[in-house]
């Protein structure tokens, strides 16, 4: 006679297995030499571009610079300054009223430890603050509130850094799904764990991806500029990235649930498009409204409460000065209550098109189950 059959292996919770496949999903893309060279390339031109754009700064020419008798000594020698000197302060801020300079170095025993204090109009010239270690101090005769130049291109890294990430993991996840189901990798899957478990597996799989990636490009933001001493402007960035990282993490959820349940309607690699398409353009739009509209607070404030947008526009917003204390935390409620919408309504969609092969799946189809 036998003995007794030796019991079965519990299976996982769906705890667990959630986190099995997201295991299985990180060491795929780890695996993978393309994903791999493509995030090396991108930090790589993340850390070029800070510098690149510091050298450029600096090597800026035909900067016109009115100097005060009192400052002469105390200007760096560069030849990208064209200078005009002035009897005093009076006079220097006469020709920076009148456009005829960009600014003025005017002598000022108070400014500790520079000895001068830069005028200008509107906003200082970067290229002038560069030349020094540190940046001196600054007086405006008519402020803006931030650098036309210098919103632009925060305005330009945050869309770029959300459209960037978003798209790529965000195809990665249609194109895992897809490939599970033409393969029937997915009935095998199916058999041992919920639908719901592996959709949330893949999203936490990414999204610990993702965010690997966003706090890896807001390191080398912090390490470059503190490299090349913009301690100044590190300090006002500081914030916003923090926030950007956050409302990130969420928006990539809401994302990440929808690029799976889209998917889950088709059986071909050839099909993801027809129906990530709309996701697709919802990731698009905050790059475009960003750059384009960097400077209207009207798009940025709607930006900002809108959940696919939000990651860019709160962010910009807080660099601007713009947004109130309270404007992240409503604005974050807003994203985290549609993530959970959207997490129910992607779980029902996956869940009901994952097994059905050839055709697609029409939405109502798949919402009615």
């Amino acid at each position: 006679m036998t003995g007794p059959r030796a019991p079965r292996p519990a299976a996982p919770s769906e705890a667990a297995a959630a986190w099995l496949v997201a295991g299985r999903e990180i060491a795929s893309k780890l695996r993978s030499k393309a994903f791999l060279i493509s995030t090396a390339i991108l930090f790589a031109l993340a850390l070029a571009g800070i510098v690149i754009g510091s050298l450029a700064a600096q090597n800026q020419s035909g900067t016109a610079v009115a100097v005060t008798l009192d400052a002469a000594s105390l200007v760096p020698a560069n030849d990208g300054l064209e200078i005009t000197q002035v009897a005093d302060r009076a006079a220097a801020e006469t020709l920076v009223t009148d456009g005829a300079v960009e600014a003025a170095i005017v002598g000022d025993p108070s400014a500790t430890p520079f000895g001068f204090t830069i005028v200008a109009d509107s906003s200082a010239p970067t290229g002038l603050l560069l030349l020094f270690a540190q940046v001196p101090q600054v007086e405006l005769l008519n402020p803006d509130q931030t650098d036309e130049a210098l919103r632009f291109l925060v305005a330009i890294g945050f869309g770029i850094v959300f459209l960037t990430a978003a798209s790529l993991f965000g195809s990665t996840i249609a194109q895992s799904v897809v490939e599970e189901k033409q393969t029937r990798v997915v009935e095998i899957l199916i058999s041992a764990i919920r639908a719901r478990t592996l959709l949330a597996g893949k999203v936490i799989g990414n999204t610990v991806l993702a965010m690997a990636q966003i706090l890896v490009l807001a390191a080398i933001s912090v390490i470059g500029l503190s490299v090349i001493g913009q301690t100044q402007l590190l300090g006002t960035l500081g914030v916003p990235i923090l926030w950007f990282a956050v409302f990130f993490l969420f928006g990539f959820v809401l994302l990440a649930a929808l690029f799976a349940a889209t998917a889950a309607m088709v059986s071909r690699q050839e099909d993801i498009g027809s129906t990530t398409f709309p996701l697709t353009l919802l990731i698009m739009a905050p790059y475009f409204l960003v750059a384009f509209f960097n400077d209207n607070p009207v798009v940025l404030a709607t930006m900002s409460y809108v959940p696919f947008s939000a990651p860019v526009g709160m962010p910009m917003r807080l660099f601007l000065g713009e947004a109130q204390w309270w404007e992240p935390l409503v604005s974050l409620a807003i994203l985290i209550a549609t993530c959970v919408g959207a997490i129910l309504v992607g779980a029902r969609i996956y869940q009901n098109s994952l097994l059905r092969m050839g055709a697609r799946v029409r939405l109502g189809e798949a919402l009615r189950g």
